[in-house]
């Protein structure tokens, strides 16, 4: 009996402490590790692909795609550090025990409140883009989104430390064997993070659609109109064209972000235990699983995401003098 005990066991040398190996059958454990290990590896794929284009090629680095290649930075690192774990946590031992769960807490942290930051900043440039546009070159520099971005994910990492500090200090209360990673937050934190990281962010962001949006329908309209033909359709109307395009990429986005993040604070409000069960790996999948979709979106709406990748699949990227290539 020790024997079979023992091969049950995550840690078969501690056999007072150790978790036992998930129960879930063979074919069940198969398919979710198939099918979860896939959409990890498309999101590496493709924001890897979207951090090459936008570092590599000199015509993409502007202000708005220094936003993208951030967003990208996050939901890469969303690909290729958290899904895997979760699909660990959820299916398998998760071996390192404490370490490698705090680790997975914090670094889930810092690269969601990150990412949704970068979210609120794409928001900012697209409204400063689209309602005061020849302030924005003034306003919107490389150097200041570069600062921005650094300053964005340095207060994320500064919000993780403290929000989760007491958590890690105390993963044995939560913790009822080795090799568990029970995620809880009292009701207080939770509310705290989820007016933080969703409710206030998610607020701006629409706020200043529903603005973009407003001047974009009256723009599209004075475009149409009689009056301005001639002049505006020469020389104001391939530029509105491509801020108006990115105004409704940025709603995509935004659409896409609340279908996949309000299952999960909804659920960490009501129930916060749920997350660790089996049922939660699909409310957690659905919430890594934006940053998948992302650069399918700009895949979808930027023409330079589709041209870029041609060359760099094609390896043309390699050939001398390709960072000057004509991508847009």
């Amino acid at each position: 009996m020790e024997a079979e005990d023992g091969a049950e066991l995550c840690f078969p040398q501690l056999l007072n402490t150790s978790c036992r190996k998930p129960t879930t059958p063979w074919s069940e454990a198969l398919l979710i590790h198939v099918v979860l290990s896939s959409i990890s590896l498309l999101t590496v794929t493709l924001n890897l692909l979207v951090i090459i284009s936008v570092s590599h090629f000199r015509q993409l680095h502007t202000p708005s795609n220094t936003l993208l290649l951030s967003l990208a930075v996050s939901d890469f690192l969303v690909g290729l550090l958290l899904m895997p774990i979760e699909i660990l946590r959820k299916t398998s031992c998760l071996f390192h025990g404490d370490l490698m769960c705090s680790l997975y807490v914090y670094a889930s942290y810092i690269i969601t409140s990150a990412s949704v930051g970068d979210m609120v900043l794409i928001s900012v440039d697209r409204y400063v883009a689209i309602c005061d546009p020849l302030h924005y070159p003034t306003r919107i520099t490389v150097t200041r989104v570069k600062l921005s971005v650094c300053l964005c994910w340095s207060c994320s990492v500064l919000y993780s430390s403290l929000f989760i500090n007491d958590y890690l200090t105390q993963l044995d209360i939560h913790n009822s064997c080795y090799g568990e990673c029970v995620i809880v937050t009292d009701f207080i934190a939770g509310v705290v993070d989820l007016v933080l990281t969703f409710i206030v962010p998610v607020t701006i962001i629409i706020v200043l659609y529903m603005r973009v949006f407003v001047v974009a329908v009256s723009q599209a309209r004075a475009m149409r109109s009689h009056i301005t033909a001639a002049t505006l359709q020469r020389s104001v109307n391939p530029t509105r064209k491509s801020e108006l395009k990115a105004a409704r990429t940025l709603g995509v986005l935004v659409l896409v972000f609340l279908i996949c993040f309000c299952p999960y604070y909804c659920v960490t409000l009501a129930a916060d235990s749920m997350l660790n069960t089996p049922s939660g790996l699909f409310v957690i999948f659905l919430f890594y699983f934006n940053s998948c979709l992302n650069p399918l979106i700009y895949a979808l709406f930027y023409p330079w995401f589709k041209k870029s990748m041609k060359v760099i699949v094609t390896l043309q990227i390699l050939q001398p003098g390709s960072c000057e290539a004509n991508i847009l």
